[in-house]
């Protein structure tokens, strides 16, 4: 059970939260007007190769902690599926028109479907090795905290 401290604390990130997502509103729209339709960019393959390496290792980590029964396979299934959003719009908007467009929109189908399969197992109640697969945990059911996944109610 969290105390009240807690519940004060987490609300504070919210409120938080929500106040920085109002403030990004005027600073997308400063750089919509400001920043340059085309730039060159250093380090390139570094940083492709890098958001693939990152996409990778979130896989990795998601499958060993999932088959672990590891409730922290949750953390690494959501921001895995952020990454794989992330590397789909910047297939996307970074590819030229034509064959490189067809193939960043085939790559990016890819990505959605892990990204859906990472939302899943993030928001999936898990079970323990001697269960049957079990249906998603509704949202509004859903504990306060993440609970293990092999303890959830």
């Amino acid at each position: 059970m969290q105390t009240n401290r807690a519940v004060m604390r987490s609300d504070w990130a919210l409120v938080l939260l929500g106040v920085t997502a109002v403030a990004l509103v005027p600073w997308m729209v400063l750089l919509v007007r400001t920043l340059p339709a085309s730039t060159e960019v250093r380090n390139w393959q570094v940083a492709w190769a890098g958001l693939d390496v990152l996409m990778a290792a979130g896989c990795a980590a998601t499958a060993v902690l999932g088959l672990r029964r590891d409730p922290r396979a949750r953390l690494t299934a959501s921001a895995t599926a952020a990454v794989a959003v992330l590397d789909a719009w910047f297939d996307i908007t970074t590819a030229q028109p034509g064959t490189a467009l067809v193939q960043a929109l085939a790559c990016a189908v890819a990505e959605a479907a892990l990204a859906c399969a990472c939302v899943f197992l993030a928001l999936s109640r898990g079970r323990s090795p001697q269960e049957k697969p079990s249906a998603p945990l509704p949202l509004e059911a859903a504990p306060p905290d993440f609970a293990p996944l092999d303890r959830c109610e």
